[in-house]
Formats: C-alpha cells, sequence, structure tokens
C-alpha cells in the first residue's frame, strides 16, 4: 500500500506568480512540485520516493518564489510531480512518461499508451505551456520581450560520483544571458565551481527553453543549483538574492 506524497495537488496545472510584465524576465519553474492528484493514485509509488529528485527538483521552486519577489518578474511554477509527466520534455521525446527513473520503477506508468500520454499532456503540459505562451505574450504586448529563466536543481552525487560544481547554466546556441550569468558566478568571492553546460547539456530538442525562447529568438538560460544549497529557506533565498543581483542588471541592459 503506497501513501500520498505531500503536498496535495492544487486544482491547477499551474501556478502564477504575477509580476510587471514590462520587466524583461519571465521565470519558470518546470519541477516545482512532488504532487500526484488522488486520481492518479501516486502512480504506485512509495512516499519516500516522492522526497527524491525523480519527482521534483528540491528547493528550485523556493528559489524560483524568491527570485520573482526580489525582481517583480512574474513567474510560472508547475504544481505536479514530474513522474506524472516531464515538461521539460519535447512532446516525442521517450522521457516524457518515465516508467523506470533513477532506480525507482514507476508502476503508474508501466502500461501507459498513446491514449493516457495524451490525456496526461492535455491535462498537465498544455496549459503549462499555455501558460508560458501568454505570459510571453503578455510581455511583449508591454513592449519588453522577455528573456526566459527557467529554475532547476541537481543532486550531489551521481550514481556514487560527487559533482563537484554548486551551480550550473545550461545553454544552447544563444549564451547572450547565459554567458554572463556564468561569468558573473565565477567572479563570486566565494569561488564556486560554476558548470557551463554541466551538470547537463544544454541542447535538449523540444525542452522548454527550446519551445519558448530558442524558437522566438529570446535571451535564455537554464539554472541548475545543486540541491545541498537550497534544501531549506535560508539557502533558497541566499542563491536567489546572488542571481538577483546578476540578473537584475543584464535584463535592464538588454
Amino acid at each position: 500500500m503506497t501513501t500520498a506524497p505531500s503536498p496535495p495537488h492544487p486544482p491547477q496545472p499551474v501556478e502564477t506568480i504575477p509580476g510587471d510584465p514590462a520587466c524583461g524576465l519571465l521565470l519558470l519553474c518546470d519541477h516545482a512540485s512532488n504532487a500526484v492528484p488522488p486520481d492518479l493514485d501516486t502512480l504506485g509509488v512509495a512516499a519516500p520516493h516522492f522526497e527524491r529528485h525523480i519527482a521534483y527538483d528540491i528547493g528550485a521552486a523556493a528559489v524560483t518564489r524568491a527570485l520573482a519577489r526580489q525582481l517583480g518578474a512574474p513567474a510560472l511554477l508547475t504544481t505536479f510531480s514530474r513522474l506524472i509527466i516531464d515538461p521539460n520534455r519535447g512532446r516525442t521525446d521517450p522521457t516524457l512518461v518515465m516508467r523506470l527513473s533513477d532506480g525507482a520503477i514507476v508502476p503508474g506508468n508501466a502500461r501507459i499508451g498513446p491514449e493516457g500520454v495524451a490525456e496526461r499532456l492535455a491535462r498537465f503540459y498544455d496549459p503549462y505551456d499555455r501558460a508560458i505562451d501568454a505570459a510571453v505574450a503578455a510581455a511583449i504586448e508591454a513592449g519588453a520581450p522577455p528573456a526566459i529563466v527557467t529554475v532547476h536543481s541537481f543532486t550531489p552525487a551521481w550514481r556514487g560520483v560527487a559533482r563537484p560544481w554548486q551551480v550550473g547554466i545550461l545553454w544552447d546556441r544563444d549564451d547572450r544571458l547565459a554567458g554572463p550569468l556564468i561569468a558573473g558566478l565565477r567572479a563570486d568571492p566565494a569561488g564556486f565551481t560554476v558548470g557551463d553546460n554541466q551538470p547537463y547539456g544544454g541542447g535538449l530538442p523540444g525542452d522548454t527553453i527550446d519551445r519558448h525562447a530558442i524558437a522566438r529568438g529570446l535571451p535564455n538560460a537554464l539554472i541548475e543549483i545543486r540541491q545541498d544549497l537550497i534544501g531549506d529557506e535560508a539557502g533558497a533565498e541566499d542563491w536567489a538574492a546572488r542571481f538577483s543581483a546578476l540578473l537584475g542588471p543584464l535584463v535592464a541592459r538588454a
């Protein structure tokens, strides 16, 4: 018998944080929540797995909310677990609905067919996509086509190997925003080890940045922060302040 993850799943698949559409920035958090609605019965996954990175990006939502508050920028966050469907994947990506994630079997996804995937696209993925489209349109209408920044987090170790980076910036083809962010982080007196397209590569066809920023020619960056650094409120606020100090002037100049 499995136990439902916490917190309960909100009725809408997108959390919207209002902000100034003319500020030149749109913040996104693709993996903000570990929630699964009751009718999906936790996908058959045991409760402890919902506290792991396979269910959501630990600390990313807190950083996103703090950044939005500090910069007065609009933000969109998902309210569903990536185990249901991953909005940071293309619609035809084989990892869109995971049957096995970092050693954990997802029984509720094991026999899902095209119709089941289509239902999840319509219920979870598409509303998030439409919300992003609407936010970009509002910014353009306000005369400020936005830079798009997505906030993620990564595990301190992967398959038993420690990761040396505290933070990484992912990008593909367009480094107008990513380049200065990497330089600014590397210049931080704390002496961070900063990943340039690490711990993951930035070129993922069909991902959120590809669909919404690259397709429109908008400046963009994907932020990856190590989870142990933002697992509590103090850490999330600290990293949000650090990125706020970097992003504010960059967006103003753009």
